[in-house]
């Protein structure tokens, strides 16, 4: 329910960030619900979860890759606004109530952007600054939006905005198109072609605290690129049966 206080969710997927959980999680802001959907950790992840955030729910992810992590906490929101959080440390905490004002002001969508004015980054590349500039250009151009950091993961939502997701179930552990870093852009184009109001929020990016990040530059790069056209090949399609059904009418009352 939309309210102008509503109850935040955070959805925090997981794999082998236990010296990171150990900064991140003291620091949350006090919420309704904390989600902590492991990967399948080979530390002690779901452990330091338990014992900094005993009140956070931790679920087990059913196959791999961040898609399937937030699809998985994606349907276990209780609260009436969902806020997306990396564990790495990279998301300010401090930034959450930003998100959720932007969303109380009468956004559907709070996306995070590391290229506007309180924005910035530690950690961009100029090869990943780079691409990610070629892909939020492409994505405007094709599905007609405005993004400027299409490829930034520090989002929020309206939790009645989950089934435009449509992000593949959780159910079944055979990989699925959207389980893996692609999800972000995914999410981004979903939303976008559902007609949803989109606001932009300044976010700086910290530096990963502990460990490297599973991201490839060039692997992941290639797959938003496949979401894009994908998105964009799926925009068409149902522009062009909007236009038939609208033609179909006119016919019918026109006889």
């Amino acid at each position: 329910m939309r309210t102008p206080d509503p109850r935040i969710t955070l959805v925090i997927p997981v794999l082998n960030e236990a010296r990171n959980l150990e900064v991140v999680l003291p620091t949350l802001p006090p919420v309704h619900q904390v989600i902590v959907v492991d990967g399948h950790s080979a530390d002690d992840s779901v452990e330091v979860a338990r014992r900094c955030l005993p009140e956070a729910d931790i679920v087990p992810q059913t196959r791999k890759g961040k898609g399937n992590a937030l699809a998985c906490g994606f349907e276990r929101v209780t609260g009436d606004i969902v806020v997306m959080v990396d564990a790495d440390g990279s998301a300010a905490p401090e930034e959450i109530p930003a998100f959720v004002e932007t969303l109380v002001a009468g956004a559907d969508f709070a996306k995070g952007t590391r290229f506007a004015a309180g924005g910035g980054s530690d950690d961009i590349t100029l090869l990943r600054r780079a691409g990610n500039a070629v892909l939020s250009g492409l994505t405007n151009l094709l599905l007609r939006t405005r993004f400027t950091d299409l490829c930034y993961g520090y989002n929020a939502f309206w939790a009645d905005a989950i089934p435009a997701l449509g992000l593949p179930s959780s159910a079944g552990t055979e990989p699925r198109w959207g389980d893996g870093f692609e999800v972000e852009t995914l999410i981004n184009c979903r939303i976008a072609l559902a007609g949803l109001k989109i606001a932009e929020v300044p976010s700086f990016e910290r530096d990963r605290i502990y460990g490297t990040s599973n991201l490839d530059t060039f692997r992941d790069g290639l797959r938003v690129l496949r979401v894009i056209f994908r998105e964009s090949v799926r925009s068409r399609r149902n522009r062009r049966r909007g236009e038939a059904a609208v033609s179909g009418l006119d016919r019918v009352v026109g006889s």
